[in-house]
């Protein structure tokens, strides 16, 4: 982004007189007062804390402007100030200004698995023939969308926004916002079912997404999933599906999973060999609608080849590290539902390994009233055979252990009540690891994970 404060205040509507500073040129935005570039636009919002309570670290840090709401007292009139109604509406409709400013190919990701990675895919795709922006992160809610829009450069000829949802109208409004010309959805799962109840009302909520579709837009969407198809015969757009069955448009025609990666064949280019740098034979899926996406916009198959073997993810999503004593860590810590925490482990327990498989499992959140239920169902996947250590963390994770001890499972699961135990957890791993042995970590991200893999890892 790069715009003079005169033109924002127009864009937003501003409602003080901002003359002696309307020529100055901001950069970026933030929300964040200690981690903001020079010439940022500092937005304080409403959170647990009132973010005009830090307008003043923001200059000292040094933005350039910051917005003010109107119902709050102005004590600074040393620097420039940008009065509206609702600084986080002014930053919606500014990001939505600035979009039609730059105009760019607008790709927009949802899904209950997968979002991320096949936003990275899809970035990594239209990267070899366009100039690209993405989602950092998961900056994917009514925040994070318009940063990711105004944060493009002038030059951004595509932006693939990733989208999440906790609760219906929230895919309506980012949709309407970013008006995408493609919409992916890459699978219904469980994820949010505290809100929703059951999936189909998930699916019923992810299909917001094509609210704000262009009239002659696209979704792509996995086509394998039954509640899906039911409600894409509903909608106008042109549609293309993506999965493992043959009636999909497009779908692998052969799957070869390694101990880092994964080769696979699609239906549309048989004589091409894909690699993705992933474990989990469901990263194939992710790869396919990245595939769709990049097919829309005319990227060669040879570009999709070079983009997907070179693909960088966001980290901590199944993501490999060394640990201190040499061991192989898969760290997948920043989210987890069921589904995908039994891909995962399913994935584990057929990776070769000469020492032993150890997963470390923490609480999987917004289950609701179903969360023992689909706790303990991750007992399906774990065999004492191939699975030969299990760490359990979190107030839920009890429901696991208890359907492990009723299976028979050798050694009773190891098990910590509360994240406030982390610390322990850590410890423990560190004393009993070996360099041969093969760990998984995988958890909500409420339930910080991540402490105990900086202190296992190299």
């Amino acid at each position: 982004m790069k715009m003079k404060l005169a033109e924002i205040a127009k864009a937003i509507n501003a409602q003080n007189d901002i003359e002696q500073w309307q020529d100055v040129e901001l950069t970026s935005v933030s929300f964040d007062s200690r981690h903001l570039e020079p010439g940022a636009l500092f937005v304080p919002l409403q959170g647990s804390q009132d973010g005009h309570r830090f307008v003043p670290s923001a200059f000292a840090n040094g933005a350039g402007a910051a917005l003010w709401a109107s119902d709050h007292e102005i004590v600074d009139h040393e620097h420039p100030l940008l009065v509206v109604d609702d600084p986080l509406k002014a930053l919606q409709k500014l990001s939505k200004y600035y979009l039609h400013k730059i105009n760019p190919i607008v790709v927009a990701v949802t899904g209950s698995n997968g979002k991320t990675t096949t936003k990275d895919m899809i970035a990594s795709i239209l990267s070899t023939q366009l100039n690209v922006t993405k989602t950092h992160a998961n900056f994917n809610n009514e925040i994070g969308v318009p940063v990711t829009l105004l944060n493009m450069e002038a030059n951004t000829e595509a932006v693939v926004v990733e989208m999440g949802m906790d609760r219906f109208g929230q895919l309506d409004f980012l949709s309407k916002l970013a008006s995408p010309e493609i919409a992916v959805i890459t699978m219904i799962g469980e994820a949010h079912i505290e809100f929703f109840g059951t999936r189909d009302r998930i699916a019923d909520a992810k299909m917001e997404i094509t609210h704000g579709l262009s009239d002659d837009g696209t979704l792509v969407y996995n086509g394998d999933e039954p509640l899906l198809n039911e409600r894409v015969a509903k909608i106008n757009q042109r549609v293309v599906r993506f999965g493992r069955h043959l009636d999909d448009d497009l779908y692998a025609t052969s799957v070869q999973t390694g101990e880092r990666s994964i080769e696979f064949q699609v239906n549309e280019w048989p004589d091409k060999q894909f690699t993705i740098p992933m474990v989990g034979e469901y990263n194939v899926n992710n790869a396919l609608a990245a595939m769709a996406v990049g097919q829309l916009l005319h990227i060669t198959p040879d570009h999709m080849q070079s983009a997907l073997a070179n693909v960088e993810l966001t980290a901590n999503r199944a993501e490999w590290v060394a640990g201190k004593n040499g061991e192989q860590i898969l760290s997948d810590v920043y989210n987890s539902n069921p589904t995908a925490a039994k891909q995962v482990l399913k994935t584990i327990s057929t990776m070769p390994t000469t020492g032993r498989r150890i997963a470390v499992l923490g609480d999987m959140l917004e289950l609701g009233k179903a969360a023992p239920k689909l706790h303990a169902s991750l007992a399906s996947q774990i065999d004492p055979a191939k699975i030969q250590a299990v760490y359990l963390i979190g107030e839920q994770m009890a429901a696991l252990k208890k359907r492990l001890i009723a299976n028979g499972y050798p050694a009773a699961a190891i098990y910590y009540y509360s994240a406030d135990q982390l610390d322990q957890l850590a410890s423990d791993l560190q004393a009993t690891l070996r360099g041969e042995d093969l760990v998984l970590l995988k958890a909500s991200h409420g339930i910080h994970l991540e402490r105990v893999l900086d202190a296992i890892k190299k």
